[in-house]
């Protein structure tokens, strides 16, 4: 066993909602900042490009309102533009004209100290160029375009407008879209980490339970949650699983209690006659063959009973069923002719309504003559047995009877008699108390029924009822009731 290192101290693993709650942040994390980078990237062109506009504008707006006369009176032209326009604020205009004149608007003295700017009113560019540069520690946007006379450049214009306010407005709206991204960052994440806590929690009481039943408390159960939501299906699904295991466990005890209670009887009987055979000083033949003709009956009676409890067992297996398709009126007709070798009884058949089904043919063919057998046991030779089928006219399921004129069973022993290993007075010693309990078998794992009811004639109708699902679709089919 590997013991911990001194001063090794144990990390504890943080819990799946943390893990989960600090993923999504750092994915929303990422997201949020490629959001505000492209957000406030986009503010920023598009507030230079209005401004770019709003400054070749100023440029069109110019060449109509002072160009176009003689470029003798271009001067004072120029000057009357610029007295008479309202600029917005941070803008101001510089207009160099032939011969080394320059006009400039209110605030606009701080351009001719640009060397730069003084360079494009003494020599107009070939075409309209912007550009960005300091002024006065201020960083300016500048526009400089030709002034055209026709197709002869007759001056210099130029623009320029404060960027300050705008990069104070990009950064406000930086700001803003950061604040924005943290509170949807925290109420995100905060969010989902509360829901996944609520969440995990619910599926570690499911754990809690599961190992509660593992160390053999199975009556734990989940119990309702509350929601209808997935977890709330898985604690209902397994909820009832665990009943349906807890009823399979019981079962199975029930059975194994059946099966050592049954099985005690022929072993005693066969070992008491073994016992008396090796006590006998003298022992003839014919004493051997008695004791060993009782000992064979009584394994013989011991395998019936294990092939039938293995039937029973098998029954609780989804493969149990092989479905064939049965033409109902052939197999009713060839179980009469099978049944009639049983016994001397007056038999009978009734109307058969024309139906085909998907059944396993054998299981429903051994249940039937399981129940012929049984009325035989109980009737004598004068008395009736009748096979009938017919079609309840509520759901349209099939019922399958066997109905005899013999003594009947009394209301008080119609349950008793269908339990594992019952029968109707003393133990018959040819019987092994587990027919009706595989006819019910084979009637549940066709989604059906079985039960035990008081006949017309007089005796007892034990009944088969099979689904009407179980009917082929596009055969004939008679009506309900029939």
């Amino acid at each position: 066993m590997k013991r911990p290192r001194p001063g090794h101290r144990h990390r504890r693993r943080l819990g799946s909602a943390t893990r989960l709650a600090a993923f999504l942040a750092i994915l929303l994390a990422v997201i949020l900042s490629i959001t505000a980078f492209e957000t406030e990237r986009a503010f920023s062109n598009q507030s230079m490009a209005t401004t770019t506009r709003s400054l070749v504008s100023e440029v069109d707006s110019f060449e109509r309102a002072a160009v176009g006369k003689s470029t003798s009176n271009l001067g004072p032209e120029t000057v009357a533009y610029l007295q008479s326009r309202v600029l917005p604020q941070g803008e101001s205009i510089m207009v160099g004209l032939p011969g080394g004149a320059s006009f400039g608007s209110a605030g606009s003295d701080l351009l001719l100290r640009t060397a730069t700017i003084r360079k494009l009113l003494g020599h107009p560019p070939a075409v309209t160029t912007s550009y960005r540069g300091p002024l006065d520690g201020t960083q300016t946007l500048y526009l400089a375009a030709p002034i055209l006379e026709g197709n002869t450049v007759v001056g210099t214009m130029v623009v320029a407008s404060d960027l300050s306010q705008l990069h104070a407005d990009q950064n406000r709206v930086l700001v803003l879209v950061i604040g924005e991204a943290l509170v949807a960052l925290v109420g995100a994440v905060a969010g989902a980490y509360l829901l996944l806590r609520r969440l995990l929690r619910r599926v570690g009481s499911i754990t809690t339970t599961a190992a509660s039943i593992e160390s053999g408390d199975l009556d734990r159960r989940l119990g309702d949650q509350g929601t209808d939501d997935e977890v709330g299906q898985l604690a209902a699904t397994f909820d009832s699983m665990l009943d349906r295991l807890q009823a399979a466990m019981t079962v199975q005890r029930r059975l194994l209690s059946d099966v050592s209670h049954q099985l005690r009887t022929p072993l005693t009987v066969a070992r008491g006659h073994l016992e008396v055979l090796a006590r006998q000083q003298s022992t003839s033949i014919g004493e051997v063959r008695e004791t060993v003709a009782v000992v064979v009956e009584e394994f013989d009676h011991m395998r019936a009973l294990v092939e039938r409890l293995l039937l029973l067992g098998r029954a609780l297996e989804p493969d149990f069923l092989e479905i064939e398709r049965l033409d109902l009126r052939t197999f009713l007709s060839d179980l009469l002719d099978s049944a009639q070798v049983l016994a001397a009884r007056r038999w009978s058949l009734a109307p058969v309504p024309d139906v085909v089904l998907d059944v396993d043919v054998a299981k429903l063919r051994g249940a039937l003559l399981n129940l012929l057998d049984n009325a035989v046991r109980a009737t004598h030779e004068p008395d009736l047995i009748e096979i009938r089928a017919t079609r309840s006219p509520d759901d349209g399921s099939l019922l399958l009877s066997v109905e005899d004129s013999g003594p009947g069973v009394p209301d008080g022993q119609l349950q008793s008699v269908l339990t594992r290993f019952g029968r109707l007075g003393s133990a018959d010693r040819e019987g092994s108390g587990l027919g009706l309990a595989i006819v019910t078998a084979v009637a549940e794992a066709h989604g059906g029924t079985f039960g035990l009811s008081t006949s017309n004639l007089g005796g007892c109708r034990a009944t088969i009822s099979l689904p009407g699902s179980l009917l082929s679709v596009g055969e004939h089919r008679a009506p309900v009731g029939v």
